[in-house]
């Protein structure tokens, strides 16, 4: 007996037709990086994190959330994460020149699939070299679920990297399975605060429990925190009393185009 689903068909056809429309939009150009600012407590940009949009000539500008799951479950995901390097390698040089902007750093978010491919830390290095950034103003973020398989593979790639210069955060901290053990071995420069507990950081005592014990655990690994999501000026207030020293949010800034971003 066979059983068809029309509703698995489409599925099926619109996943096909998504992983098709996405090899094009690479060889057209129309994926670019926006940038959402990271500041200090007195508000000073210190650097920005580099987020993917797609620009698509008919549905307009997509966020990842739409297309990002289906690149990590294809080969796309390597291709796409390598432009994402380049690109902000690039910008890096180019901020470089400017008397306002030669400062600043650019996160980039590294998909799991990317980080594990043997070739990693030669294909960075390789980019640097052949682009002249400066390793020390690119911040690779990784996310907790790297950590779950073969650990010593990730410390080893991120020591060659830190090397170079090449800074590291964890992204999301506090929702995946880090060890305390694993995340003393590992070359960090900074924890960033998920949002999920900063939303409610104000109205829910364990979110506020989360984020003073996030901050005390990285002053004491001597790790740089960043809290994301910051929306209202209460919550920066209660995260500055706390100690954290870097905020990203859209009470500071949406992600925008490089030519909208205000550094000022």
């Amino acid at each position: 007996l066979r059983f068809y689903d029309p509703e698995m068909q489409a599925l099926a056809s619109s996943r096909a037709q998504l992983e098709a429309d996405i090899r094009k939009a690479l060889t057209r150009g129309e994926f670019v990086l926006y940038y959402q600012p990271i500041v200090d407590e007195n508000r000073k940009i210190t650097g920005v994190e580099a987020l993917l949009r797609w620009l698509h000539p008919q549905r307009g500008v997509i966020s990842p959330g739409d297309f990002i799951s289906v690149a990590e479950q294809s080969d796309l995901i390597l291709p796409l994460g390598a432009w994402v390097l380049e690109a902000a390698c690039a910008q890096l040089v180019k901020w470089a020149a400017g008397a306002k902007t030669q400062e600043l750093s650019i996160a980039v978010n590294v998909s799991t699939r990317q980080f594990r491919q043997p070739e990693f830390v030669d294909d960075v290095a390789a980019l640097l070299k052949a682009t002249g950034a400066n390793p020390q103003k690119l911040k690779l973020e990784l996310t907790e679920s790297l950590l779950v398989h073969d650990v010593e593979d990730a410390v080893r790639k991120m020591q060659e990297l830190r090397a170079l210069g090449v800074r590291f955060s964890l992204d999301d901290f506090g929702t995946g399975y880090s060890s305390l053990s694993y995340l003393k071995r590992l070359p960090l420069s900074h924890l960033k605060i998920d949002q999920t507990f900063v939303r409610d950081v104000l109205l829910d005592p364990n979110d506020a429990a989360i984020a003073r014990i996030i901050v005390n655990l990285a002053q004491s690994l001597d790790l740089g925190v960043v809290a994301e999501g910051v929306e209202t000026e209460g919550q920066l207030v209660f995260l500055v009393r706390l100690g954290c020293k870097f905020f990203q949010g859209y009470l500071f800034g949406r992600p925008v185009p490089v030519d909208q971003l205000i550094l000022d």
